[in-house]
């Protein structure tokens, strides 16, 4: 199996037939073995009927998933990586806004050595308020913090070779991060314009509330890039600059002491320094703390602290 889509789908009913057929018309073009495997996130509508008579035509190449209830776009993305069998993977929303048309041209930009190729809705059909602006400020925020400059991290059309997907689990609304995931283990990325269009059927799933939890999901994708691998650069950082200006505090008021007979006891600098003092100490202890942690987490999975591209005239996995 060269190329595996995956698919969330959640209340897409009507939209499934063009779907289907522009998958096909796409397929025919890249004239290569492929399987699209769809995940049904508990929709409430007819959507898991209708990829079932889909999936019941086509054997060879429809695969289907059905959620016993609504997990979240980042689960299906998931579920679908955990079946899938490709060595190239596409992901694509259900709701005719992306087009399969696309892909070809995504597969082409990967042949030649991407390795992960993300879709730039440059010409958004969206809502100007509601959807484009509050997505422009988060794709700013999500490059300038994680050092990857997409313009469009939200658009669902990528492709990926898969040895770049492997290594990490998909939590929250994290499937938007994965060209940052893919980034920390050295893959080639680019973006390309691809075709937008306005929703025809159905409603969208998005709101405003999902610009607050990308946020805050970019904290924890940014201290797993940064520092997943040694925690104790962040809170043993932290704790020296903190104990640092404890100490900076407390060299001030004994100066003051000796120098201008000012009391310490009564100055409010001797409570914050001694404070700062306390709360370094204790970072610095949990950073021990978090690199027991990774050290364990890393040597009973048996899990490397590198990755590999490619090797010549070796075949046997050191870990066998």
């Amino acid at each position: 199996m060269n190329l595996s889509l995956i698919i969330p789908v959640y209340n897409e009913q009507d939209n499934l037939p063009d779907l289907f057929d522009a998958i096909y018309k796409a397929m025919n073009v890249v004239n290569q073995p492929w399987e699209a495997i769809l995940v049904d996130d508990g929709s409430r509508d007819k959507s898991l009927s209708v990829l079932k008579t889909y999936a019941e035509k086509d054997t060879q190449h429809i695969r289907l998933i059905s959620f016993r209830r609504n997990f979240g776009q980042t689960a299906a993305i998931a579920a679908g990586l955990d079946y899938s069998q490709g060595e190239i993977i596409v992901l694509l929303d259900a709701d005719m806004q992306n087009d399969p048309a696309d892909i070809p041209m995504m597969l082409a930009k990967l042949d030649e050595g991407y390795d992960l190729v993300s879709g730039w809705r440059k010409h958004r059909k969206d809502n100007a308020v509601t959807r484009n602006f509050p997505s422009m400020l988060a794709n700013w925020v999500i490059s300038r913090v994680t050092g990857v400059y997409l313009h469009d991290y939200g658009c669902t059309l990528k492709a990926y070779r898969r040895d770049v997907l492997e290594g990490f689990r998909l939590y929250g609304e994290m499937h938007r991060f994965i060209p940052v995931y893919a980034s920390s283990v050295g893959a080639h990325i680019t973006e390309m314009p691809v075709h937008h269009y306005p929703r025809k059927f159905g409603k969208t799933k998005y709101g405003l509330e999902r610009t607050a939890k990308v946020i805050l999901d970019l904290f924890t994708v940014k201290f797993l890039v940064a520092y997943g691998a040694k925690p104790i650069y962040l809170f043993g950082g932290a704790g020296g600059v903190l104990m640092i200006i404890s100490t900076v505090l407390m060299s001030f008021l004994f100066v003051r002491r000796f120098f201008f007979s000012i009391g310490i006891a009564n100055s409010p600098l001797l409570q914050i320094s001694a404070m700062f003092l306390i709360l370094g100490f204790q970072s610095i202890l949990m950073g021990f703390i978090a690199e027991l942690l990774v050290r364990t987490y890393h040597e009973s999975q048996r899990k490397p602290t590198y990755t590999i591209r490619t090797t010549v005239n070796l075949e046997q996995d050191p870990r066998d």
